[in-house]
């Protein structure tokens, strides 16, 4: 029997399991063949190999499933050949900053010290990448006041306009901020409401906020989180609890069983997971994830938290973890797990449960630096990155070969950490204390890709593609420097 002769609802059975080549050369040998491919083929491979990008977003709704899978496969082997565009993304700021990092479908923000900088998502021509354009700035405050520097920042949903932050300052307060743009300027106008009900961490530093459909949740510096729920009214916090130990990030997960990461400083507990019942949080950790000897937590912290890539070992379940530490690894730990880490009766606590071994640990064998952001997502889906605390240096491991690490530095060789770092299906938008930079894997990108900058002090163009030069390398031992 021909395989043409089978009904076509085996045909497209058999559609699922076939690569990428197999199905374009299947999409060649008959007329039929090649309506069954580009009417189901391609969909259904995006949808079983799914490569999720924000900055993508727009242009994926315009393009057709077979642009979108050209798109994946050529970004997935730049990928494997290290094979990307370095830019920064504007001139270096005028003094040193912490800047924070968010995203979603519409743009871009960075937030450096008390000014926020836009950048809006495009959707490219006939051929090209999708562009990313400066849209504007905005300063939340007249005067240069470190008291309202932003320390936090995360998009809320506002029905699909992509505008509306949750901004957390230097002296404990939360503000909704709404970006308004307004003609063709390059300033941005915020609209800033601070609700006098959820001032609960002044005058502690807001050192990291979350939002989940219509949760939203705030860490201060000394531990206190607080929870709220967006579809009361007026907003009230629906729980607080207190982590006694100096914080750092959360991570919130409304996946299967909802959750919440905390990472701090803390001797017992640096990595505590609470569970979300009925929109508030446990007051006592539901796991604690530790090294594979708790003897070590003692000493580290956890600086960057973020969920497991799609494609990972362990699969697509929100119960895996990914998160820096102090120590310069990045751990992996699996909720679902039964493995304890080592305990010692000192470090024992009968109100807590026992700390969860790691599935897998990472590291740049040529660094030391503590680890300040993580994100997860890359080619195949399958990829790591990693933020270093100094020489402005970005990590990268696909989990599927985890022993094949290799490290690059930001455009610029910026002395600076890696203060935040989003890793998508082709780019890498990460931020030291000078600049917004990217590293872009996909296919096509032009000098109008993005925005154009004047030279620069420390950045070397490169002639072949519309990039700089920076400086990457392998982790594997007795591995030299390079420049790409």
């Amino acid at each position: 029997m021909l395989l043409s002769d089978l009904p076509n609802d085996i045909i497209i059975i058999v559609l699922h399991s076939l690569p990428v080549p197999d199905l374009g050369a299947l999409s060649r040998t008959s007329k039929s063949f090649y309506q069954l491919v580009n009417n189901f083929g391609w969909q259904i491979h995006i949808r079983c190999n799914p490569r999720p990008s924000f900055s993508l977003a727009q242009a994926r709704e315009v393009w057709k499933p077979r642009r979108r899978l050209q798109y994946d496969t050529l970004s997935d082997k730049s990928w494997t050949s290290f094979h990307f565009v370095a830019r920064p993304l504007s001139h270096p700021w005028s003094r040193k900053q912490q800047p924070m990092l968010s995203i979603n479908n519409k743009r871009l923000v960075v937030a450096a010290g008390n000014t926020i900088y836009a950048y809006a998502f495009g959707t490219p021509r006939a051929s090209g990448s999708p562009p990313l354009r400066f849209e504007g700035s905005c300063s939340l405050h007249n005067e240069r006041n470190s008291q309202w520097d932003i320390t936090a920042v995360t998009f809320v949903p506002d029905n699909g306009e992509g505008r509306t932050l949750l901004c957390g300052f230097h002296n404990g307060t939360l503000a909704r901020v709404v970006l308004i743009r307004e003609d063709n300027s390059r300033t941005l106008t915020p609209k800033i409401t601070i609700e006098a009900s959820l001032q609960s961490h002044a005058p502690d530093i807001v050192e990291s906020v979350s939002a989940s459909g219509s949760l939203q949740l705030s860490l201060s510096s000394r531990g206190h989180a607080c929870m709220v729920n967006l579809q009361e009214t007026p907003y009230t916090a629906t729980s607080e609890i207190d982590l006694a130990a100096r914080s750092w990030t959360t991570y919130m997960s409304d996946g299967g069983s909802p959750y919440v990461a905390f990472g701090s400083s803390s001797k017992t507990a640096p990595l505590s997971v609470h569970s979300i019942l009925e929109g508030s949080l446990s007051h006592t950790p539901t796991a604690i994830l530790g090294t594979k000897s708790s003897q070590s937590t003692s000493y580290s912290a956890v600086y960057g938290i973020c969920r497991s890539p799609f494609s990972s070992p362990w699969g697509a379940s929100p119960q895996i973890l990914i998160s820096g530490w102090f120590d310069g690894v990045v751990r992996v730990h699996d909720l679902r797990s039964y493995a304890l880490a080592k305990t010692s009766p000192s470090n024992s606590n009968s109100n807590s449960p026992a700390p969860l071994r790691p599935v897998m640990s990472l590291n740049d064998p040529w660094s030391i630096e503590p680890i300040y952001s993580v994100s997860s997502g890359g080619g195949a889906c399958s990829h790591l990155a990693a933020g270093s605390a100094r020489h402005s240096v970005v990590s990268f491991w696909d989990i599927r070969y985890p022993k094949s690490g290799w490290s690059v530095y930001a455009p610029g060789n910026d002395p600076s950490p890696v203060y935040s770092v989003l890793l998508e299906s082709s780019r890498v938008f990460g931020a030291t204390d000078s600049r917004p930079f990217v590293y872009d894997f996909g296919p096509d990108v032009t000098q109008d890709t993005y925005p154009q900058l004047s030279p620069s002090p420390g950045l070397k163009p490169r002639r072949s593609v519309p990039g700089y030069y920076v400086t990457r390398y392998s982790h594997g031992y007795g591995s030299l420097l390079n420049d790409h």
